[in-house]
Order: structure tokens, then sequence, then C-alpha cells
């Protein structure tokens, strides 16, 4: 038979052994399981920082702020100087106007910027009405000068016809008096009858009655005729201050220079008519100059009368005060007026020239404290963004004293942590956390 032949073929698969019996399970090397647990280590991390960052961004808001747009402050310790600086104008101290007594034509003697000195006639105002006034006023005083002076005639002349009556009187009460002793001694003697003795004793109580009427008209005129005097006196007195007056508004016709200094700005062109209380002319006091100044709302209720300041002028300091506060705000700010102390005060100086003045009002030493920025106006100084790592998270604090660059810490931050000062307003006040890139 055939070797190729298909019978032959199957007999020899036959013959062949299948070596499926031959194969042996063998057991993972300790390599290859430690390699397995590395990977799956790995990829379990992987996982976990995937989580975290999700639980992160969600524990963070929605939104994501950038950091460039934040600014970010540390919180340290160190001397806290509550300083004001502020730029300001030069003002005259005494810079009056000087006004019109009376309507009338205007006379100036002076321009604008001349020097004057104290008592120099500046203008002089034409006013026919008040010098006939005066005249008129000076005849009345004439007049009741005179009436003065009658009554106290008149009152001479009553005290003596009272006087005369009165020392009339008296006379007659001594020869009274006299008749009766002679009757008496007559009666006694058995010269004369009673009858006689009593006509005289009547006639002495007619003296006596005589006597005290006339010493009583005596006060009495002496007391109408002073009235009269003193009521006429005062009349007279009455008219003399009136004239004062006039002559005096007549005088200041004549407008002077209330002190040595220099003209300012004049009010009515030479020759033209100007209202009663219309303003001439102004003079200012060049010896006496102050520096006003705008101050933050939020410091001037610390501000003082009498608080020591420092203008510094040509890179020269001066001392000064504060000489007035406004009680008004305007656009959130106040004036204040500062002086210079001592009557010292730079050479030279003009109305409206710009100076620097800076005021110290506290220092406080080795306080906590942090740059200051809008996060104190946005929240009243009770909340702050403490920055950590990525995340901005909201936490209550108290604040103290301000500066103009820091504020101090009372509570709620420690010396190291950074707080957001500037850009708040971005976060959405709900949240107690916000997540921060790019930091």
């Amino acid at each position: 038979m055939d070797k190729h032949t298909p019978e032959s073929r199957m007999d020899t698969r036959s013959r062949i052994r299948d070596t499926a019996g031959q194969d042996q399970v063998l057991a993972a090397s300790p390599q290859r399981r430690r390699r397995q647990w590395l990977i799956g280590g790995v990829a379990g991390a992987m996982v976990l920082a995937l989580a975290a960052w999700v639980a992160s961004g969600w524990l963070g808001g929605a939104r994501s702020f950038d950091a460039a747009r934040l600014r970010i402050a540390e919180v340290k310790r160190g001397d806290l100087v509550r300083d004001l600086s502020a730029e300001g104008r030069v003002i005259a101290a005494n810079s009056p106007t000087l006004y019109a007594i009376a309507a009338g034509i205007v006379e100036l003697k002076v321009v604008a910027g001349d020097k004057v000195a104290k008592d120099q006639e500046l203008a002089v105002i034409d006013s026919p009405e008040l010098r006939s006034k005066l005249v008129q006023e000076e005849s009345t005083l004439a007049s009741l000068e005179a009436e003065a002076s009658r009554a106290l005639l008149d009152a001479q002349i009553a005290r003596a016809n009272a006087q005369r009556a009165l020392d009339q009187a008296q006379i007659e009460r001594t020869a009274a008096l006299r008749d009766l002793e002679r009757y008496q001694r007559a009666y006694e003697g058995g010269a004369v009858p009673q009858n006689d003795l009593a006509r005289a004793q009547d006639m002495m109580k007619k003296a006596d009655i005589g006597l005290a009427a006339a010493r009583k008209d005596y006060q009495l005129q002496s007391s109408g005729a002073g009235l009269d005097a003193r009521n006429k006196q005062l009349q007279a007195q009455r008219q003399r201050a009136v004239v004062d007056e006039a002559r005096r508004q007549v005088e200041a016709l004549t407008v002077r220079a209330p002190f040595d200094g220099q003209v300012g700005q004049v009010q009515v062109p030479q020759g033209t008519s100007v209202t009663t209380n219309g303003p001439v002319l102004s003079v200012v006091d060049l010896s006496r100059f102050e520096v006003e100044i705008k101050v933050p709302e939020s410091f001037a209720r610390d501000l003082g009368i009498g608080m020591p300041a420092q203008i510094v002028s040509n890179n020269a300091q001066y001392a000064g005060e504060i000489a007035a506060v406004s009680p008004e705000v305007v656009n959130g700010e106040v004036t204040a007026r500062v002086r210079f102390a001592d009557g010292k005060q730079p050479p030279g100086l003009r109305q409206n020239q710009r100076l620097s003045v800076r005021i110290v009002m506290d220092t406080r030493k080795n306080v906590l404290m942090v740059e200051r920025g809008p996060f104190i106006e946005q929240d009243g100084g009770r909340f702050a963004w403490v920055v950590d790592g990525g995340t901005a998270t909201r936490r209550p604090i108290q604040t103290g004293a301000a500066s103009l660059s820091a504020v101090e810490i009372v509570s709620g931050l420690q010396a190291g942590e950074r707080i957001v000062v500037s850009g708040t307003d971005q976060f959405d006040n709900n949240a107690d956390r916000v997540r921060i890139s790019g930091n």
C-alpha cells in the first residue's frame, strides 16, 4: 500500500501523541507581583489627585480669580504711624474786604498790588447826604445843649426863690418868739392882760407853720428844678451820641488800611458810584499766612485745634499747628487750616502757593498691621480674605487704628499670613472660599 494514501496518513497521526498533558501552571514571580502593585498604586494616586482637584474646584466655587487682578499683602508687626500728608494752598489769615459806609462816588488812592501802611488812605467816598445829616445833627445838639443850660439856670432861680421864702419864714418865727417872750414877762408882771399873751402865742404857732411850709417848699422846688435840668441834659447827651455816630460815618467815608499789608482786589473802578455797604477793595496781611488743606472724612474726627503739623516749603520744614477744622463734609473731604507756629513762616509767600503739610496724629509701637486697601471700606474692616495656596478663605477680623498706608489688626489674623487687600469686590459675599489662579 502506498504510503501516501489517505489511510496511511491517518495511521501516522494516530501514532503521534498530544503534548497537552505535558503543560504545567507556573506561579508568578515576586518581581512581576511588585510591578503590578506599583502600577496599581500610581493609578490610584492619580485618581486621588484628580478627585482632590475636583473637590478643590467644587469647594472654591465655579469661578477662578486671577491673582494678577488682586493685591495681596502680608500681615506683619511694626510701628504704626498715624500721619496725614496733604497738599495745601497758601491763603491769607487776615484778608478783610473793606465796604462803603454810604452810597457815593469813589475816588481811589491806590491800585491793586500796592504796599500800604496802617491808617493810610485807600479811597474816599463822596456822600453829600451823610455830610448834610452830620450838620443837621450838630445843630440839634447845640439847641438841646442851650435848653439844658437854661434848665440849669431855671433850677438855680427856683432854689433861690424857695430859699428866700424859707429865710423870711425863719425871720417871722424869730420875731413871733421875741413877742411871745415879752408878753409872757409882761403878763407875769401884771402889765398886760391874758388876751394879749394868747394873741402872742397864736402868732408864734402861725410862724412855726409858715416856717415848716417854707422848708417843705424849698425841698420840692429844689427836687423839681433838678429833675427838669437832668432831663434836658439827658436829651443833649443822647443827641451828642447821635452826632458822634454821624461824625464817625463821615470819617468812615475815607477808607483806610487796617494794618500794614498789600492791596488785594479792587472791587470798583475809579470815579464810579458805589452802593451802601458795597465792597470797595481788599487788603492782605503779608505777615500772617495759613495753609488750607483737604482732609479725608475718615481722618477728620481725629483732628483737633492746636494739633502739631509740619509744613514743607523749598525742602525746608516749618512748625505749624491746626488752626481750624470745618464742621461740614464736602465731597467726602473736610477743609482744615494750618497756621505757622511762633509766627515763623517762609519768606516770599504768596496766596494760592502750593505747600506740603504732614500731620502726625499718633504712633503705636509693635502692633500687628497690614497694608491698607479697599477691603476696609468694603466690609467695614470686619472681614478679610486669607490666602492659603490657591484658595482664599473669608475670615472675620477686627481692625483698629488706620493710617494712610497701613491699618492695625486687633484680632483674627497672625503675623506672616497673607490677605487680599484689593480686588475683593469681585468675590461673592455669599461664598466662604474662592479659588485663585496664578498665585
